[in-house]
């Protein structure tokens, strides 16, 4: 993770002081496959604490287990909208959801919950 903007704000809204205080010190790594021919794609988040895996078909609603992360599942869809990568989740919360998008050698990652958003930004590996 190169930077990070607001990161803790959303977190607020659903994960536990304990859990906010080891996020912020966290440097991810994202790793990124996706299958044009199928639309598969997998998501790959590495830290030292806890890594997450997603995988999914684009345009496929299916549950998402945001154990290993937050404890809670949701409904999810992941979608191209010209070049960025919508995730929208439903659940407990409204207007919860994020966005990759890339800019250079630099992937853009906006997370919202409700009326918080927060961005963080990673630098491709070299």
């Amino acid at each position: 993770c190169f930077s990070l903007d607001n990161l803790l704000l959303p977190m607020r809204v659903y994960v536990n002081y304990a859990l906010r205080k080891v996020v912020s010190i966290l440097k991810p790594s994202k790793h990124i496959e996706h299958d044009v021919n199928t639309g598969k794609m997998k998501i790959k988040t590495v830290t030292t604490f806890k890594n997450f895996d997603m995988d999914f078909t684009l345009g496929q609603e299916f549950t998402e287990d945001l154990g290993p992360v937050d404890g809670r599942k949701c409904q999810t869809t992941v979608n191209w909208d010209g070049d960025k990568l919508i995730c929208v989740q439903r659940g407990e919360k409204e207007g919860r959801g994020w966005t990759h998008w890339l800019e250079g050698n630099l992937l853009h990652l906006e997370m919202r919950v409700q009326d918080v958003t927060a961005k963080q930004v990673f630098k491709k590996a070299e």
